[in-house]
């Protein structure tokens, strides 16, 4: 079989190149990392959790109408996706103020946002994806004010569908980032939601307990991702009632 060749590695997927033109086979790893990659780990079934809980919510924003790249599952760990141009931008959604957003404005965690507040994060690693305003964005061409339109009518759309989802099984969405590509018909083009949507880009709260159920498990030691991670997709129908966590698939020599 030939080997495939590897396009991108990021810090939680591998992108591939995929078997027809325009598409791509994204595979999800188990490695875990916060604070920009300063502390890591690897957490067994980590990636098998985030490609079936992507795939759910990608497929449930196909289905009312919200264009993503999201193509079909190919297995437990690699979906294959539409090919897109990025727009460098993280899009944020906050419900509730959380993380560097609680810090940098001194707000209390936890504490109702009056309606969804949007921000933008320039996606570069080394810099530590600084906020960015709109006036950035527009100075320096990484999108137009039409695309800004279109990606404030997409995020506050995914947000109305995750949040209503999430209610209905017990779990408060507090915030996601989520990340827009660019595709094009011809001389047409649209914005389509890409990347992934999953507890590593989701901040998630049981409703009744506070109990956190996302990435922050790892950033605050607070016990065991993978078995967070395992409760959003037992809540949501993803596993069965009785899963316990994915393990690392052992390879035989």
């Amino acid at each position: 079989m030939a080997r495939r060749k590897k396009i991108y590695e990021g810090k939680a997927k591998i992108l591939y190149e995929g078997p027809e033109p325009g598409t791509i086979v994204q595979y999800f790893k188990d490695d875990a990392t916060a604070f920009n990659a300063e502390k890591r780990d690897v957490i067994d079934g980590k990636g098998a959790l985030n490609n079936r809980l992507s795939e759910f919510f990608m497929v449930g924003l196909n289905s009312i109408g919200v264009p993503t790249h999201f193509m079909k599952r190919l297995n437990m760990r690699e979906q294959l996706v539409r090919a897109c141009e990025i727009i460098p931008l993280e899009v944020i959604v906050r419900n509730y103020a959380a993380g560097t957003m609680a810090k940098r404005l001194g707000i209390e965690e936890g504490t109702p946002m009056p309606r969804p507040v949007v921000e933008y994060c320039y996606k570069d690693d080394k810099l530590g994806d600084p906020l960015v305003t709109e006036e950035h964005i527009a100075a320096f061409g990484w999108a137009s004010q039409q695309d800004m339109e279109d990606i404030l009518s997409l995020a506050l759309r995914v947000n109305d569908f995750m949040s209503g989802l999430m209610y209905g099984v017990g779990i408060k969405l507090v915030d996601f980032k989520i990340e827009i590509g660019r595709v094009y018909d011809g001389d047409y083009q649209r914005l389509i939601v890409a990347d992934e949507i999953s507890p590593d880009s989701c901040r998630l709260w049981d409703i009744e307990s506070g109990r956190k159920l996302d990435k922050d498990v790892f950033r605050r030691d607070l016990g065991d991702l993978a078995d967070a991670y395992t409760e959003v997709a037992r809540r949501l129908g993803v596993m069965p009632a009785n899963a316990t966590p994915m393990e690392k698939p052992k390879l035989i020599n």
